[in-house]
């Protein structure tokens, strides 16, 4: 069964699990638009966790999902109320699923973790994953090191579940490409960031609008845990002091606060803008049916229209 039937979705489209940006407009107006929204769980408490899926359940009554970063110390109350308010899928990050898998499947949910290795995959393969993302470091936000062009194929050929491409990603040639590279679907985060029905600051949406290629920096690879993000004054900062080799508690401090400031604040010099690689093709802001349906029709009619010369 392709993911698609899987999630029962017009089109194999999943938008990401943002922290602070995937609440329940976005969601909502992916899914109808024939896409897979998810609200991204982040650090937000269980209650909040269920008010949003609540409202998404208001606006529409097309599949949906939600992301668990299972780093988070209230993940196990997230992942329970996930499962006592039913959605057709979880995806999840930062850790093995495994403690929740059965309480998911119990209640009939899909698991799709994002894995950034194949040795991820395989073992979330074996934990009774229903698919995974595989995520190259292309991608905003908390990042690999194997890029999509590079991790896609190894992982398809890796596991017998069915693989979503995400990592820079952003238009009808992404799609057409991931399929090649072996993936049933895709997951897009900084497209979506800049769809109408987005809630995020139009500060930061200019700031992707009118972003070039080179304009994104990796922060915290001394850390262990790195980020891709816009450059500002704050990346500037960052990366400083991460050469000077201050305490990791210092930069901690620098960045404490920072998506929320990017996001609903609209401060894109101290803020931190996750974008992936792909905002400098991102041009235009466009409602969420505008941005799948012109990505779903594209990738057919370039799929439909390959010859050899």
């Amino acid at each position: 069964m392709g993911i698609a039937q899987l999630l029962g979705v017009k089109y194999p489209i999943l938008q990401g699990g943002m922290a602070w940006v995937a609440e329940y407009h976005l969601a909502a107006a992916v899914s109808e638009a024939g896409g897979f929204g998810i609200i991204g769980a982040a650090s937000a408490p269980p209650e909040v966790v269920r008010e949003q899926i609540r409202k998404v359940k208001e606006r529409t009554d097309r599949p949906f999902g939600v992301n668990v970063m299972l780093m988070n110390p209230n993940a196990p109350e997230v992942a329970k109320v996930v499962a006592e308010e039913g959605v057709k899928a979880v995806t999840t990050g930062a850790g093995n699923p495994a403690a929740f898998m059965s309480m998911w499947k119990e209640a009939g949910i899909l698991v799709i973790p994002v894995v950034a290795s194949v040795a991820m995959a395989k073992m979330m393969e074996k934990a009774g994953a229903d698919a995974v993302v595989a995520e190259g470091t292309e991608s905003g936000g908390h990042i690999g090191s194997s890029t999509t062009m590079t991790l896609v194929p190894q992982v398809a050929d890796a596991v017998s579940i069915p693989v979503i491409a995400a990592g820079g990603i952003g238009d009808a040639r992404g799609f057409a490409a991931s399929v090649l590279l072996g993936a049933q679907g895709v997951q897009m985060g900084t497209r979506f960031l800049v769809a109408k029905e987005s809630i995020v600051h139009e500060n930061y949406k200019q700031r992707i609008l009118k972003a070039k290629d080179i304009d994104s920096a990796v922060t915290g690879r001394s850390t262990g845990h790195p980020i891709r993000v816009l450059r500002n004054k704050m990346t500037r900062e960052y990366l400083k002091m991460e050469a000077e080799g201050v305490s990791l508690e210092e930069l901690e401090t620098l960045t404490l606060g920072s998506l929320r400031r990017a996001v609903i604040d609209g401060d894109v010099t101290n803020g931190s803008l996750m974008a992936g690689q792909i905002a400098g093709m991102i041009q235009k802001e466009q409602t969420c049916r505008e941005i799948i349906e012109e990505i779903a029709d594209g990738a057919k009619q370039l799929l439909s229209g390959i010859v050899w010369q």
